[in-house]
């Protein structure tokens, strides 16, 4: 007896041995598959982000940290599961369909925001709906996984309920083997008493911890439970005969069908006809649609998949994959708002967003088919707008009646076009027309001519009246030999002649204009490496005294000295400077220069001009300060010379600098004097040192009295205001004359010098006052 119960009690804590190794923390391994989804999330938030952050470098930094946490954690979870589900086909299926569709959503995230990191936010828009349904694939596949997991659980418990039942028996043989041990033990002595003792302890402790499993599981079947009817997916499971083994209630809502209608035993047929019964799926008869969902299933790697349509336009997509044992796994998820989103993405990568018209990308499409398709004969033209003075709308009146006016803009342009014709808004302020179908060049310009008129029509906006206007390019194209990207080429080529040559105005693409853009992107090629090529110079123009016809100050006049054009006069690269963005260093270069070159004795004064783009740069003080500093030049010395372009911006921040400057010591002077509207309100605004008078009243002032009655109005006005006044242009000795007698203090031109280097202004007319200068302080 005493041997036989040894044996039995070795068995049972075999069995009890094998029960405990087959029970994986499965709460743990639930977890990490919410750990996955959690992580697929992160990989799709910086593809979706994008668009409301607008930093695409950040989001890159996001993915690409999202990216490299998913693998890991996916490695971590397989292993953890170890051979137990690593000989379970359903579970290795789930991986393998995780991997393939994480795989397609990071390649289309990436390609997502290198799209919109170039710039091109309608691609990324695009790549935006291919995105979100991998991320929707992805999420199926983690579910799929779970509830693998789940079965692997299921029957790891059934196993263990099994081992529990025999575990039972064995309690009960053990139970009657005591009793005839304890009879031995009262025969034989009470020295097996110990022995039974100890085995019956550990037949109490193995029987504790076979009802703590059997609690355990029943835990675990009411967490899946709960799962699974809490699923935003409708799930059901079907066996090798395709009858139904379960399904969770969202899966009845989904399909239109009550659980008195779905109870296990059902096969997928009659679920298919019940919904078609219903109104669902009308459109297919029950087999046709069971051969959709289970065409592809018998090679076990294939998910048979469609959507359909509801009754009340919802849009279900029902997906089914095979199981190990020869069953499949069904699941519905209404796409309804994925659909709308989808349809939403599309319409907004090929229109625009505020005036609902065809984009940049839709036009240059229809453009491509238009030439593609033209009669013989006709011609097909590009008409490119630029509205003239919006951006003072949207500077005075702000961002909403910008918009406002764009809009009124594009119903103005659809009363003037025909059916067959295109209008899109390339960006900003600038929008096109396709006109097809052309007979003469003159339709096209008969057209843009109406548009021209009918923009210049003022726009009530907000009980403000608005008045714009509009230029025009045109370009035309005849036949296939012509692509759409040439075409709007030459009508932005025609478009910049429009606006050059004083705006409102259309203009026809001619050849010689392209040769125009290739001389001025040669040009502006050159230039912005100019300045670190030390390209530069300034040369120096007198300011004289026209009483004592001495040097008072220089007016540094910055020069280029090309290597193949040889030397540039400002007049050709100084406007294409600020167009580009490079007259800021520019400016701030020569007023380096020109500190550090002032050298001069008596005190001369060197002068610098500043753009209106420079003068409103952040920091033009501090730059101003250190030149100063690094020259060792006195503030007072410095005059800088502005225009009243400089004080057509904000008045407030333009005078906040003005009186900066001034404060420093530095001398403000008011160049081209006279030329604009408004120069006598800025007088008032800013005490200036300077007025310099332009060369235009000058050039005349020997010619007739209304050139010398302004020059005599500026000299008295600057007169009472204490400032002095510098004629500029002098070029004969009557217009020296003239000024002098006006009451002008100054003069400068080619009178007295053209501008020269620094050094021809040394030796030519400063060597004798350094001569005197280093006399009188040997003497001293």
């Amino acid at each position: 007896a005493v041997v036989s119960g040894l044996v039995l009690t070795h068995h049972v804590n075999g069995v009890l041995s094998n029960t405990v190794r087959a029970n994986l923390s499965w709460s743990a391994l639930h977890d990490k598959v919410a750990d996955l989804r959690s992580g697929a999330g992160e990989v799709n938030g910086p593809g979706n982000d994008v668009f409301e952050s607008k930093d695409a470098a950040r989001e890159l930094k996001r993915f690409a940290a999202a990216e490299t946490a998913f693998w890991p954690r996916l490695e971590q979870l397989k292993r953890e599961v170890g051979e137990e589900g690593a000989n379970d086909t359903g579970l290795a299926s789930a991986y393998a369909g995780l991997e393939t569709s994480m795989g397609a959503m990071l390649r289309q995230t990436r390609t997502l925001l290198g799209h919109y990191a170039g710039g091109d936010e309608g691609a990324a828009a695009a790549e935006m709906a291919a995105m979100d349904r991998s991320y929707g694939d992805v999420l199926k596949q983690i579910d799929t996984l779970s509830q693998s997991l789940r079965h692997l659980e299921n029957s790891m418990g059934m196993a263990a309920l099994e081992n529990t039942k025999k575990l039972q028996v064995l309690e009960y043989v053990l139970g009657s083997m005591i009793l005839v041990m304890v009879i031995a033990v009262t025969v034989y002595g009470h020295k097996l008493g110990g022995l039974f003792q100890r085995q019956y302890d550990a037949l109490t402790a193995s029987s504790a911890k076979l009802k703590n499993q059997e609690q355990k599981l029943a835990a675990q079947n009411l967490q899946l439970d709960a799962a699974l009817n809490n699923m935003v997916q409708g799930l059901a499971m079907f066996d090798a005969e395709q009858c139904l083994v379960l399904c969770n209630g969202r899966y009845g809502e989904l399909c239109g069908l009550t659980r008195e209608e779905l109870q296990p035993g059902i096969d997928q047929r009659q679920v298919l006809e019940g919904r078609i019964a219903k109104g669902h799926n009308a459109s297919k008869p029950a087999d046709e649609l069971l051969e959709a969902l289970l065409g592809g299933l018998p090679q076990g790697s294939t998910i048979g998949q469609y959507a359909i349509e509801l009754s009340d336009g919802r849009q279900i997509a029902i997906t089914s994959k095979p199981m190990a044992n020869g069953g499949t796994v069904t699941t519905c998820q209404d796409i309804t708002e994925q659909r709308r989103s989808e349809a939403t993405i599309a319409y907004l990568a090929h229109h625009d967003a505020l005036t609902g018209l065809p984009n940049q990308m839709l036009f240059g499409k229809r453009l491509e088919e238009a030439l593609s398709h033209a009669k013989p004969g006709a011609m097909v033209a590009g008409h490119l707008l630029d509205l003239d003075h919006f951006k003072n709308v949207n500077d005075t009146l702000g961002h909403a009646a910008g918009d406002k006016l764009l809009t009124m803009v594009t119903e103005r342009l659809r009363s003037l076009v025909r059916a067959d014709d295109m209008i899109a808004r390339m960006g900003g302020d600038e929008f096109a027309i396709l006109q097809t179908e052309v007979g003469q060049p003159a339709e096209a310009g008969s057209l843009a001519q109406r548009v021209i008129e009918l923009m210049n029509q003022s726009y009530d906006i907000g009980n403000q009246q608005v008045v714009i206007g509009t230029s025009i390019g045109i370009a035309i194209g005849c036949d296939n030999t012509m692509n759409a990207d040439l075409l709007m080429r030459n009508a932005d080529l025609a478009l910049y002649r429009a606006k050059a040559e004083g705006r409102g105005a259309l203009r026809f693409f001619e050849p010689e204009m392209d040769a125009q853009m290739q001389e001025r992107r040669s040009l502006e090629r050159d230039l912005r490496c100019a300045l670190s090529s030390k390209q530069f110079e300034l040369h120096y123009q007198p300011i004289v005294d026209l009483k004592s016809s001495r040097i008072n100050a220089c007016e540094a006049l910055i020069r280029w000295r090309h290597p193949d054009r040889g030397l540039v006069a400002p007049s050709q690269f100084i406007a294409l400077a600020e167009e580009i963005g490079c007259i800021v260093p520019l400016g701030e270069w020569a007023i380096r220069e020109a500190c550090a070159a002032a050298t001069w004795p008596d005190a001369l004064k060197v002068a610098v001009n500043l753009s209106a783009i420079q003068f409103r740069s952040p920091g033009l003080v501090d730059v101003v300060i250190e030149a100063l500093a690094a020259a060792w030049l006195a503030a007072e010395r410095l005059e800088l010379q502005i225009t009243e372009a400089v004080l057509l911006q904000d008045n407030a921040a333009t005078l906040a600098t003005l009186y900066g400057l001034r404060s420093l010591g530095v001398r403000i002077s008011m160049d081209d004097f006279g030329t604009g509207y408004s120069s006598l309100s800025y007088l008032q605004s800013f005490p200036f040192d300077k007025i310099k008078i332009d060369r235009s009243f000058i050039e005349n002032i020997t010619e007739g009295t209304s050139a010398v009655n302004i020059v005599r109005a500026i000299t008295a006005m600057a007169k009472g205001l204490g400032m002095t006044t510098t004629a500029e242009g002098v070029e004969t000795q009557e217009q020296r004359d003239a000024v002098a007698f006006e009451g002008c203090t100054e003069m400068q031109g080619y009178l007295f010098s053209k501008p020269l280097p620094a050094e021809a202004i040394e030796r030519l007319y400063l060597a004798d006052r350094r001569s005197l200068a280093a006399s009188v302080a040997s003497a001293a």
